[in-house]
């Protein structure tokens, strides 16, 4: 008999803070933003701010609650996110939906052929473009490395470009200043087929940072701007090291990152109401021995873990941090927080996850990290998933008629079910012991490295129409020409 109110799924989620912590946490947040206010070095920001009710002294602005209250009220609940060949919307960031993707800037890589730590390029970040398109847990690209190898005014466009033209899935962007976000966004209405396609088809994002404590510097001020104008998602996120650029507890490092994360949507909101905004932050700690801003410690995931509580309880999407370590190499250490991470992650219901395959406290990138991650993914997504409780799978009818001391392998039930019940790994090991001595005994480091190298020789990604790619490079030449290159 059919019953109501029946949920067939749980979910094996995560909940950090209370209601009430979490009230307390935004409620703090608010009282900085009027009490103490934030810093806009642009003059057309402060020009919003006041205009809008703002107490301004300077270039310090505080923030009337009822401000905030007001954005919150108008940004869109969810945001999309679509494949850039297609146009299919892939990625839908709302409530506790997970997607993983990796970082941008690193500056150093990995080199797969020959493991030596090198100079991230152009070369690289086409080289991590592809791997990402090929690997299937990942969702989204961001460049795992910056562009060394041009001009550093000109870096962000052959960025951009190196991403696109090795990725169909969606693309997280950084730009040098508001110039840069420009060109990227004219190639990506030129890829979307114009100006309105790209606003309803979005493909990118782009992720700007506020300087913490409390300041929005011009470039990063002048970028949300831009994104409210074209009503195009963008990610904005403190980077707060409890300790060093916020007070060392916990509670205060958050609230201070979230009054910086607010004070960003108050000026995206007002530039434009209802444009699509993602709050988030990598929120972590300075290691008082080390003095590194660390991507391994226990307090990023649990302030992650916490945020993502007040951005379901709010109901706006966020920027999450995962799949990332300290260690130096893909030895233990880096297995260990990567897995930790990537689990917490999913069950806190952050939405959009970055920073995989970061090593090295986010200086280093490595692809055979991003690739044992990748089966991490995987295996997170398993457990968050549950366990459907339904007539079907019960299987009530199927242990009746094998019965006892029956065997279940060869019957219907079980060729029907055991794919979409069971998580099956890429690269981690379940042969037995004499197999794998057959087969090398290869180690999951070397068995990521055969996967990275197989994806770069033999993926081939969708490629863009010559014409598109044709306008693109006009672009690029056209921002050379104005820096004299």
């Amino acid at each position: 008999m059919p019953r109501s109110n029946y949920k067939a799924n749980g979910s094996a989620s995560l909940k950090v803070l209370t209601d009430s912590q979490i009230k307390r946490l935004i409620a703090a947040a608010m009282e900085i933003l009027e009490r103490t206010g934030v810093v806009y070095l642009d003059d057309e920001a402060v020009a919003i701010m006041k205009k809008a009710g703002c107490y301004v002294d300077g270039r310090r602005v505080r923030i009337p609650f009822k401000l905030v209250e007001k954005a919150l009220s108008t940004v869109p609940r969810k945001v999309t996110l679509c494949n850039s060949r297609s146009g299919k919307r892939v990625m839908e960031m709302e409530g506790g939906n997970a997607y993983f993707g990796t970082g941008s800037d690193t500056p150093f890589f990995i080199d797969p052929y020959t493991q030596n730590r090198i100079p991230t390029s152009k070369k690289t970040v086409q080289m991590a473009a592809k791997v990402i398109d090929a690997l299937p847990n990942l969702d989204f690209v961001m460049s795992l490395g910056i562009v060394q190898d041009v001009h550093q005014l000109v870096y962000d466009r052959h960025q951009f470009e190196a991403m696109v033209l090795n990725t169909s899935k969606p693309i997280v962007i950084t730009a040098i200043d508001v110039a840069g976000y420009g060109d990227i966004i004219e190639m990506c209405e030129l890829i979307a087929g114009g100006e309105e396609e790209l606003r309803r088809n979005p493909f990118l994002t782009l992720y700007a940072e506020p300087i913490s404590p409390l300041q929005h510097p011009g470039d990063s001020a002048q970028k949300l701007m831009l994104a409210a104008k074209k009503s195009l998602p963008v990610v904005y996120t403190p980077c707060i090291m409890a300790g060093g650029t916020v007070p060392a507890t916990l509670a205060g490092a958050m609230a201070t990152g979230l009054s910086e994360s607010l004070s960003g949507l108050v000026l995206n909101q007002q530039t434009n109401e209802g444009s699509p905004f993602i709050m988030g932050g990598v929120f972590t700690i300075m290691d008082m021995k080390t003095t590194i801003f660390s991507y391994g410690a226990p307090e990023l995931d649990i302030m992650l873990a916490a945020l993502a509580d007040i951005s379901n309880y709010l109901d706006i999407p966020m920027f999450g941090t995962c799949g990332c370590t300290d260690a130096k190499i893909v030895d233990e250490q880096a297995l260990i927080e990567g897995a930790i991470s990537i689990l917490l992650t999913a069950q806190g219901g952050a939405n959009l996850n970055h920073d995989v395959g970061y090593i090295e406290h986010g200086n280093c990138a490595s692809l055979e990290y991003l690739t044992i991650c990748d089966d991490l993914i995987g295996y997170a997504r398993k457990i968050v998933n549950g366990i459907e409780v339904t007539p079907e799978t019960l299987a009530l009818e199927v242990i009746d008629r094998v019965g006892p001391g029956g065997n279940f392998l060869a019957d219907e039930h079980t060729l029907q079910n055991f794919r979409k019940e069971t998580w099956y790994p890429r690269l981690f090991e379940r042969k037995f012991f004499e197999n794998w001595v057959s087969d090398g005994k290869k180690t999951l480091f070397e068995r990521s490295n055969e996967r990275v190298i197989d994806i770069l020789e033999n993926y081939e990604p969708e490629l863009l129409p010559p014409d598109v790619r044709q306008k693109m490079r006009e672009i690029i030449t056209r921002a050379e020409k104005k820096i004299g290159l």
